[in-house]
């Protein structure tokens, strides 16, 4: 498939009954280890199921743990056998698509070798679970400095 059409064929994908689909690895670009960049276009995508420790503003725990979920992701996306699909982020829907959802980032998943990459993260200590509801999130969970 031409790489062009692969971007509008997730969009399309996205608002209808949406499936992961296969994705190469110079498609994904890791942000940090729970935000990707898809084809190289903006806005960024949340990746949902959990959160991964922040690099800046945090404690010097959260922030070294952050850049190894970022780098055990950027592994992940590397060793290829990856899917991708959008979602619906966890918004109201007159919210969805701005900054007041999700700070304007796009949701998705990505599997990689049929696992999703959030559930790696979480068995090897890199992630903790977060579950959203059909329209809001909890209060984000950052155990990795205080138990907060």
């Amino acid at each position: 498939m031409c790489r062009w059409l692969m971007p509008a064929l997730l969009l399309a994908l996205a608002t209808s009954t949406a499936r992961a689909e296969p994705i190469d690895p110079s498609d994904v670009y890791v942000v940090d280890g729970d935000t990707i960049e898809v084809f190289h276009v903006q806005p960024n995508v949340r990746l949902v199921g959990f959160n991964a420790p922040e690099t800046s503003n945090v404690c010097e725990a959260e922030r070294q743990l952050g850049f190894k979920a970022a780098q055990r992701l950027r592994e992940l996306v590397r060793a290829g056998h990856l899917d991708f699909e959008y979602v619906t982020c966890s918004c109201p829907a007159s919210k969805q698509g701005t900054y007041f959802c999700n700070y304007g980032r796009d949701c998705g998943t990505l599997t990689s070798n049929g696992r999703d990459v959030g559930d790696i993260l979480i068995e090897e200590g890199l992630a903790v679970p977060f579950i959203c509801g059909p329209t809001r999130c909890p209060k984000k969970p950052h155990p990795w400095c205080t138990g907060g």
